[in-house]
């Protein structure tokens, strides 16, 4: 039984405060009869989310929480003691524990920290920490070029975006790369388009080549189809109206466009771009 993941398991046996979860290896857990429904029933299959309640007991719930043991999260501080902060990762009655030894920098209550959840060896319980440096690092990469990947962005400079890496490496997300706006503890899917000899990644939100080309089209596609199966853009228009209208560099917007007409799926003119009727 795996403390702060989501994981799947039995019911082996229901009581007046809830149901009683087991592993394969016969350990059981309460899912507290808020979480229960009518319908369960003992040998139905229950996935939950593991971790210890405000009273440091074992229990699990239905609740999906932001952010799992072994990720990274971007988690507002909802209250600080002399012990530490307290950060909200979406469980009801029971926030993240982030101790003083954990912090770096100033942590003040209702601004966002981006964290790393582990688990403590002495107590079992999730832990958040700051402190990347033993979990998050380039010293051995387990990822390679062109790998589609989960990205997390947690810091901006001049040239960029920082980013973790599949919870697990350092990467930059380069602003001229970017045809879309991002946000810091935004999440979502990018491309690994460099690997220095020296472990730096660069990321890219589009593929290169040929797959970003067909990609790119689908998106073109989809595109055009939420909008009524039309887009005010075409070869001749700006560079800032490509953007705005499709969230893609005048390129990348060419390469797809060029895929659908070449496909046959779509008619375009000097400033349009119109979806063919599949009648």
């Amino acid at each position: 039984m795996r403390t702060g993941e989501i994981q799947t398991l039995k019911i082996s046996r229901i009581s007046d405060f809830g149901l009683y979860l087991s592993d394969d290896e016969g350990n059981e857990v309460l899912l507290p009869n808020r979480y229960v429904s009518l319908s369960d029933a003992v040998g139905d299959e229950k996935s939950v989310f593991i971790y210890h309640d405000s009273e440091d007991r074992l229990v699990a719930t239905t609740e999906t929480p932001l952010v799992q043991a072994g990720q990274v999260a971007s988690l507002k501080v909802v209250d600080k003691t002399i012990h530490g902060a307290f950060l909200d990762w979406g469980m009801s009655g029971k926030d993240l524990f982030l101790p003083n030894r954990n912090q770096m920098g100033g942590v003040l209550t209702g601004r966002n920290c981006t964290v790393y959840v582990y688990i403590d060896s002495k107590t079992g319980r999730c832990v958040a920490t700051m402190k990347f440096k033993a979990f998050v690092n380039n010293d051995i990469l387990s990822v390679k070029n062109g790998e589609e990947v989960g990205i997390l962005i947690v810091a901006e400079s001049e040239i960029g975006y920082k980013v973790v890496i599949n919870n697990r490496h350092w990467g930059m997300l380069y602003k001229n790369q970017l045809f879309r706006p991002v946000a810091i503890g935004e999440r979502m899917n990018a491309y690994i388009r460099k690997i220095t000899d020296d472990n730096r990644i660069d990321v890219s939100l589009q593929q290169e080549g040929y797959a970003e080309v067909l990609h790119s089209a689908e998106i073109l596609r989809k595109l055009l189809t939420d909008n009524g199966g039309s887009l005010p853009v075409g070869d001749n228009s700006s560079p800032e109206a490509v953007r705005e209208a499709t969230q893609m560099s005048k390129k990348v917007f060419k390469r797809a466009l060029g895929m659908l007409l070449k496909r046959g799926e779509v008619e375009a003119t000097d400033n349009s771009i119109t979806l063919k009727s599949t009648k």
